[in-house]
């Protein structure tokens, strides 16, 4: 029986998964529920715009880093992963950032869109800020002698 349990997994888990299907279903019918051909056209452009432009771009930064890293590896996860999270915020919030909705953002949401920019760089900023210190100390923790 835990043989068993090992590959199927538990309940539980088994439960979480049809709720997110649920959730996504759910979700997928109230945003077809608007103009379904531009959101189709918009989700196919953002798979081939990542696909072909993206993800050779960053593959190539990634690629550079290791390039210049030259054996010193141990730091390269500490600029990969401030960089790829402030990447994400700058997909998710170009638009903002940008300013080219400010004036759809202010009508829906009744709040300003000023000041995204400058908080994305500043997120940005404390990301990379976080992982030089995360760094600093595990590289204080390695040195002999360290600490005493």
């Amino acid at each position: 029986m835990p043989e068993r349990r090992s590959r199927l997994g538990s309940p539980f888990h088994l439960l979480v998964l049809l709720c997110s299907f649920a959730l996504c279903a759910y979700a997928g019918v109230r945003l077809l529920d608007g103009d379904g051909l531009m959101i189709t056209v918009w989700f196919v452009g953002a798979a081939l715009i990542h696909d072909l432009v993206l993800l050779p771009l960053y593959a190539a930064a990634d690629r550079a880093l290791i390039t210049v890293t030259a054996g010193r590896t141990a730091w390269m996860n500490h600029i990969r992963v401030p960089a790829a999270l402030s990447g994400l915020l700058l997909l998710v919030w170009f638009p903002l950032i940008t300013g080219r909705v400010s004036e759809r953002y202010a009508s829906v949401s009744a709040l300003s869109a000023d000041g995204f920019a400058a908080r994305w760089l500043l997120i940005t900023a404390a990301l990379f800020a976080g992982s030089a210190v995360l760094f600093a100390v595990r590289v204080g923790r390695r040195r002999p002698g360290a600490g005493e």
